[in-house]
């Protein structure tokens, strides 16, 4: 049956807001909203529960919209249903400072849950926030009262499934049964450069149904049918032992000169083309930004719908509390990210000590987990490697989404974008964990975690050539720059058991930005017990002679020991040095210049940094009179030993190399 007028009208001031707000701009995307108005609309209006005066209500339906560039479809609607996004926010699309920029950003807009925009990125976070909620539910739901009971809702387009992280994501929502998760697809056919059939052939849906999805197809003709996309997200609710994909083939830039045009894609329509849209959907011309205030008021009446549904959940959770105070209080703490008071950190010392920083970081893990227990996560298919298995935690599966170890099989991407999504979702500490050098596989998703600012753990093991016989396919050269290059991460590379434990410290406590610590495969020395101010980012670890150093020698990592090593030649040779551990950059440069002169005094220009990585950023710290000694050219495959010898990474060499650039006479 036809929809209603008023449906055809709450529809339309969707898809006029999306078009007068990118006409406006001179920028953005007005195709998709106008193609996907209605499908959202359904989905807003009938079943997705919501607050817009509790935006981060726990049990709040979560809505992706992976196809970012449509933002003006979910800005409509926030501003519509009643969140803190104004009319102004509206006109003010893609200016600077505004609520409104050109990708949805969580951090920035209230009612947004992910940060999307690069193509596939949402799909993997929703399958994070599904996993999160499974979980959750698990761990605290009873019988008789579900607190944490939602849908996890994506709108995905053509480009979301064109991109690799797609296929990792459903491949592995579909292996976890996630039922709670139900994907749209908006299959308008069309992409920025052309229509997509220059570039695709498969069968979206097959995907889906190939690794284990419920899936339905809205065909072009019931595009914009209310009662059946309604018809459809019911059934797909109804299906709760697999997720659901819901295909709608869609017209992009519907009722526009350019419907089915790739031109509606990525510019504005232009004033006459504005126009005749309107005409076309008997629309008002005027004035810009036009919302009836019938249509209106039922927007708003949906979004007050949520405070009634907010109201009935409190009282559930009220009685659930009162019956579980222990969990109540649990599960509080984390939603509030605070760390438990006294968590039973183990203690390294030279007899336990001598270990890789992997295994040293497993046995921290290991050690807090049992009274941290939101901390949650699993590895790209190499929990032996990482040391990352959390032991007698159980298996995050479907029958146990209990279970805190995830398996994400080898799909980096999927992953880093999943453990997004958990952070985002609330109540949980997520962490992945993979080499380092498939830090490559995870980056798109990992600087959106960046950007997002989500408290979130990496644990990148192997870190350096020293993992020997794999060669330079696995060896990580440039990563470390990389990492240090992106904003909002702080990135540890610790020298020892010690150190190891000290940065686990706080990547628990840190709550405005993803944590990565970079961990050595083979041992290294315990270096004594000391205050390792990794907090401060660098210390002194052994001091020159009578405080008064000739040379500085600034290590990370394993190269802490080796410059150890090198110190005792030099000081033999009367070169007066101080090797300073700088396991964080990111947390050096945040101290005091007091302090960051007392560690690297700037009288003294001989300074040289010894890391078995790209040298590039370390001008920084070793200044215009000092060298930086890595590695700035791919690895090889050969043990250790050799790898250490053929680049320079000894003792005897590092000390030579020192004497030469600096001059230093010896004494």
């Amino acid at each position: 049956m036809p929809n209603s007028s008023s449906d055809e009208q709450r529809i339309n001031a969707i898809r006029f807001l999306a078009v007068d707000a990118v006409q406006k701009a001179n920028s953005g995307h007005p195709g998709m909203p106008m193609g996907a108005a209605a499908m959202a609309y359904t989905l807003w209006t009938r079943h997705l529960r919501f607050n817009p005066k509790d935006p981060c209500w726990l049990n709040r339906d979560r809505f992706v919209l992976s196809a970012g560039h449509g933002s003006m479809l979910l800005y409509a609607l926030l501003y519509l249903t009643g969140y803190d996004v104004t009319l102004d926010d509206i006109k003010n699309f893609r200016q600077l400072g505004s609520k409104t920029p050109g990708h949805p950003e969580a951090e920035r807009t209230p009612g947004v849950e992910a940060t999307t925009g690069p193509l596939g990125q949402g799909i993997g976070n929703a399958v994070g926030m599904a996993i999160a909620q499974a979980h959750l539910g698990a761990t605290y739901n009873r019988d008789d009262q579900s607190i944490v009971d939602h849908f996890t809702y994506c709108i995905c387009g053509d480009g979301d499934l064109m991109e690799g992280i797609s296929q990792e994501a459903l491949s592995l929502a579909g292996h976890l049964k996630l039922g709670k998760l139900i994907v749209f697809y908006d299959d308008n056919r069309v992409s920025l450069a052309g229509p997509t059939d220059v570039t695709l052939s498969d069968d979206p849906s097959a995907r889906f149904d190939a690794s284990g999805w419920h899936t339905q197809i809205i065909g072009i003709d019931k595009a914009n049918d209310v009662e059946a996309i309604d018809q459809a997200i019911t059934v797909a609710q109804n299906v709760t032992d697999r997720p659901s994909f819901i295909a709608v083939r869609t017209h992009i830039g519907y009722g526009s000169p350019r419907q089915d045009n790739y031109l509606a894609h990525g510019e504005a329509l232009g004033p006459d083309n504005v126009k005749k849209s309107k005409e076309e959907l008997g629309w008002p011309l005027q004035p810009d930004f036009y919302v009836p205030d019938d249509v209106l008021e039922f927007y708003r009446d949906a979004g007050e719908r949520g405070a009634r549904l907010e109201a009935e959940w409190q009282q559930t959770y009220d009685a659930w509390k009162r019956a579980n105070p222990d969990l109540a209080a649990q599960l509080e703490r984390a939603l509030r990210e605070e760390v438990p008071a006294n968590l039973p950190w183990p203690t390294f010392n030279a007899e336990n000590g001598n270990v890789a920083t992997r295994d040293a970081g497993g046995a921290v893990m290991n050690a807090i987990a049992t009274q941290l227990p939101e901390l949650v996560g699993g590895s790209a298919d190499l929990d032996p490697s990482t040391k990352t298995y959390l032991k007698n935690c159980g298996d995050f599966e479907p029958g146990n989404y209990a279970g805190r170890n995830i398996h994400y099989g080898v799909r980096e991407h999927a992953m880093a974008a999943a453990t997004t999504g958990i952070a985002l979702h609330g109540g949980l500490l997520p962490f992945a964990a993979t080499f380092f050098n498939f830090l490559d596989y995870c980056k798109p998703a990992f600087r959106l975690a960046c950007l997002t600012k989500v408290h979130s753990i990496y644990v990148f093991t192997h870190d350096s050539v020293f993992l020997g016989e794999d060669g330079p396919t696995h060896e990580p050269i440039e990563q470390l720059a990389m990492l240090r290059a992106t904003p909002n991460c702080y990135a540890v590379r610790p020298a020892d058991a010690l150190e190891t434990l000290e940065a686990w410290k706080l990547a628990i406590a840190g709550k405005d930005a993803p944590w990565a610590l970079v961990l050595t495969r083979q041992k290294v020395p315990f270096l004594g017990q000391r205050d390792a101010a990794v907090a401060k980012g660098a210390y002194v670890i052994a001091e020159a002679p009578e405080e008064r150093p000739d040379l500085i020698l600034i290590a990370t990592g394993s190269e802490v020991a080796l410059a150890l090593d090198a110190k005792k030649i030099l000081d033999g040779k009367g070169v007066r040095t101080r090797v300073v551990s700088m396991p964080c950059w990111e947390l050096f440069d945040a101290q005091p210049q007091a302090y960051r002169d007392e560690i690297l005094p700037p009288s003294v220009g001989a300074r040289m940094s010894v890391e078995a990585a790209a040298t590039m950023g370390w001008s920084k710290y070793v200044g215009d009179r000092g060298f930086a000694f890595g590695i700035d050219r791919f690895g090889a495959s050969a043990p250790a030993a050799a790898i250490a010898k053929a680049y320079g990474f000894t003792p005897d060499n590092i000390a030579a190399v020192a004497l030469e650039k600096f001059a230093l006479a010896a004494r």
